[in-house]
């Protein structure tokens, strides 16, 4: 599937899977379980290895095992896209042809954070990967965590000289630049905040790669289903509640320390992160308790959880 994986396919619900720990390692128990969850939910896409899975903190080896074993898990039921960006080009490289022989479906790259390269630089890095894989790659933009600005002009270029660059996942936080993207460019927009769905895919975005999907995924699903539906009331009563939930748990520090924390909460994982993030303080632990009781997410997901 994934050498033939259509442009068109980098679309819908999308989660951004955490890393569950359990005394330091891997929960591969709790790995399997969540990635079985997000395809009962009809995922159309499951992205391991991104930021909120905690990536810079995982060692290669462990990288390739969760790719694969989300590969193996997926099979056929929802396409993968792999997180495989890193702050050198040859390593992101490597990653990426590792990402490809595994079987991912895309690999989604984000750009490298702390050089800060101009767009030239930004432009050599990503054909550089590109024209080493066959498969496609998603750009991923989100300037507050990178302190890496990939502009439209850069984008625009690439996806015009290199086919395989297929879509943008932007967490810029702008839909005016979205709006003047789209107005300039066939590339597919993948929305990277959650808060925002709605009003991206108004814009013509085609999907979500979603943090909370990993705590609400049939909330998102029928989100995104509304949307491409045209079905505005509906879609317009599920973005307020997203908002509310996204905003009021993101409040509490760093991605993905709130999602996680709501999701031990629910008794989905542990909570558990490793250095340099750690658990949140009490009182912030309490209000991202508070949401989960407001959406009704912890009895949800703590019901489901005892019937696997």
């Amino acid at each position: 599937m994934n050498n033939s994986t259509d442009r068109k396919a980098l679309r819908g619900f999308m989660t951004a899977l955490v890393t569950p720990f359990s005394r330091g390692e891997i929960d591969w128990p709790a790995l399997e379980s969540l990635i079985d969850r997000q395809i009962h939910a009809r995922i159309d896409w499951i992205v391991p290895c991104g930021t909120t899975g905690e990536t810079p903190t995982l060692s290669s080896i462990e990288r390739t095992k969760i790719i694969e074993t989300t590969v193996e898990r997926a099979q056929g039921k929802c396409f993968v896209m792999a997180g495989t960006g890193a702050n050198s080009t040859s390593t992101t490289i490597q990653l990426t042809k590792d990402a490809a022989r595994l079987g991912a479906d895309a690999a989604l790259v984000v750009t490298p954070y702390y050089n800060r390269p101009s767009q030239e630089g930004l432009f050599r890095h990503f054909a550089a990967i590109a024209e080493a894989v066959d498969i496609p790659l998603v750009l991923y933009n989100v300037p507050s965590r990178t302190g890496c600005d990939l502009q439209n002009d850069t984008i625009i270029r690439l996806r015009e000289k290199l086919p395989n660059i297929a879509a943008i996942k932007d967490a810029s936080g702008g839909l005016t630049r979205v709006t003047d993207l789209l107005t300039r460019s066939d590339i597919a927009v993948l929305c990277g905040d959650d808060a925002l769905t709605l009003p991206m895919m108004t814009c013509g975005a085609v999907g979500v790669i979603s943090v909370i999907g990993n705590i609400a995924p049939e909330l998102m699903r029928s989100l995104v289903d509304a949307s491409f539906e045209g079905n505005s009331q509906s879609a317009l009563q599920l973005h307020r509640r997203v908002y509310d939930f996204a905003t009021g748990i993101g409040a509490h520090g760093p991605n993905p320390v709130p999602i996680k924390t709501a999701m031990a909460i629910a008794g989905l994982i542990e909570e558990e992160f490793r250095l340099p993030l750690c658990p949140l303080d009490n009182e912030s632990r309490g209000e991202i308790e508070k949401r989960l009781r407001r959406h009704e997410f912890a009895t949800e997901a703590t019901h489901e959880h005892a019937s696997h």
